[in-house]
């Protein structure tokens, strides 16, 4: 048997692109086979070019998948060919003021049919999984700092273990930021889909000072969800309001800042799998 290939689930974000880097420099090993990035088609421009620059940086691969675009996705509107009835698939967390009071949460796919099963499916295939293998072919690298331990999870398939080297040598955060500077590389962005729920009201508001062009993108989006939305017939009529904002109003109508900024990083704590925002 055959020792199992390493590889990294490449975020782009902060820890991930650290923990890439820290690879390419002989800091942490074995070198990886190669690093994946599953590509939602929602990131912000910062996070893409920033990805084109870090594949400059690194001695072996990374290769982009993609289960296509997460927008559209989510704004179709299908027939339902028992009822007939018209209904959208719920793919984000979106906040719901509901029809009789209080709020909830939309049900949740994005992580796991945009980000898991695409970069488990070429991890299979760089691995030469066969079906129904039950030894560990790879070795999945996740990057994970230590102020997010709470996300750690194992892998849920046999032949793949997950490993979390920036706890392994307690790194937070912070830590990361700070060994980028000290060898002279540029801040790595936040990486996350740019109409993210999750967001903090700092993200939203960096997201609207820093990248107007994004900011449009998940203004509009927030527009175009309730819209989408309001089509559903039958059960699967929302008795709600969907919202981007935790505060249920629409993203450009909100005060930013002007509750108790949520924590981003608490929210994503139950997020499949661990691969997002990093």
């Amino acid at each position: 048997m055959p020792d199992p290939i390493h590889l990294i689930s490449l975020g782009a974000g902060v820890q991930s692109s650290t923990l890439a880097l820290m690879a390419a420099k002989g800091e942490v090993g074995p070198m990886p086979k190669a690093a994946i990035f599953a590509d939602t088609q929602a990131e912000p421009e910062s996070v893409y070019k920033w990805l084109d620059w870090l594949e400059t940086q690194l001695p072996f691969p990374v290769y982009r998948v993609t289960a296509g675009s997460l927008t559209a996705e989510q704004l179709r509107t299908r027939v339902s060919k028992n009822t007939g009835n018209i209904y959208v698939k719920t793919m984000i967390p979106a906040y719901v003021l509901k029809a009789e009071g209080g709020k909830g949460l939309l049900g949740r796919k994005c992580t796991a049919d945009f980000k898991v099963k695409v970069i488990l499916k070429k991890a299979r295939e760089l691995g030469g999984v066969r079906r129904g293998s039950k030894e560990i072919n790879v070795v999945q690298w996740i990057g994970i700092s230590l102020d997010e331990v709470h996300r750690m999870k194992p892998s849920r398939e046999r032949w793949a273990k997950n490993i979390f080297p920036l706890i392994d040598r307690e790194m937070t955060r912070q830590d990361c930021l700070s060994w980028m500077q000290r060898n002279g590389y540029p801040q790595p962005p936040r990486s996350a889909c740019v109409y993210c729920p999750f967001h903090s009201d700092h993200e939203w508001k960096r997201l609207r000072n820093n990248e107007p062009e994004e900011w449009a993108k998940a203004v509009k989006f927030d527009y175009d969800l309730r819209e989408v939305l309001k089509q559903q017939t039958g059960t699967a009529v929302l008795r709600g309001t969907a919202y981007l904002h935790s505060s249920c109003k629409p993203l450009d109508q909100v005060e930013l800042g002007s509750v108790p900024d949520k924590n981003q990083l608490s929210l994503f704590g139950n997020e499949c799998e661990g691969l997002c925002g990093v």
